[in-house]
């Protein structure tokens, strides 16, 4: 199997999710689009991952190569493999499905939980009813016809949502790793401005190691959910 992502700053990478393909014996690719646009054939994709990034997915005026990936993104849902979308990967799925990304009510960064809406047992990925992941997000969206939401939190109505059985976007980082956390601070500690949900920087850093590997855990889920449906729908084409 083929897992590729787009990736749109050096400091927003796989994360934890790299090691997880590579030892599901996926063969990992990217499209780096702070060095090259280039995009690849779908047809040689079986997984599409989409990272989080510091720009808006308005911002074509600045980033050019949004509006070709957003094309991208909604011609490869309609082929039925899976897709995973974070922060702004989220919000890239979202537009490319014809739904509204704006400024959220209020930015989230730092450790605060979310709250599953799912009912277990049912074909959607089922979030606890309460989880507390990183977030690093300003912008928010409105679902796309057809897809449900999976979780909410205080300061945002849409955490999470899945289309179909074979996409979910996320508004927080379940990849996150000490190392990608102390790299998104760095690079991004402007941010860091005192508000309701924007912890400070000691806050963020100085968290307990069982939380990265508690979200590491819940993305290897997701990742085992996708992957799951597509072995099935592959299957059954045969």
């Amino acid at each position: 199997m083929r897992a590729h992502y787009f990736q749109h700053v050096p400091f927003e990478g796989l994360g934890s999710i790299k090691p997880w393909l590579e030892d599901a014996g996926c063969e990992v690719t990217g499209t780096l689009f702070f060095n090259s646009a280039m995009l690849p054939k779908p047809d040689g994709i079986d997984l599409l991952i989409v990272m989080g990034g510091p720009m808006g997915v308005y911002d074509e005026d600045r980033f050019p190569w949004l509006a070709a990936e957003k094309t991208f993104i909604a011609e490869f849902i309609k082929s039925g493999k899976p897709v995973l979308g974070i922060c702004l990967g989220a919000q890239l799925i979202a537009s490319a499905m014809g739904a509204e990304v704006y400024p959220g009510p209020e930015k989230e960064i730092g450790w605060f939980p979310i709250h599953g809406t799912t009912v277990p047992g049912s074909s959607l990925f089922t979030f606890p009813p309460s989880l507390e992941v990183f977030h690093w997000h300003g912008d928010t969206f409105d679902l796309p016809d057809g897809a449900v939401c999976l979780a909410h939190s205080k300061g945002c109505r849409h955490q999470a949502f899945q289309l179909g059985e074979s996409v979910i976007a996320l508004q927080f980082h379940l990849e996150t790793t000490p190392e990608s956390a102390r790299e998104i601070v760095s690079n991004c500690r402007d941010e860091l401005v005192p508000a309701r949900y924007i912890q400070n920087e000691q806050e963020i850093l100085a968290t307990d190691p069982e939380r990265f590997r508690a979200i590491n855990r819940t993305m290897e889920s997701i990742l085992t959910f996708l992957l799951r449906h597509h072995s099935s729908v592959t299957d059954e084409n045969r």
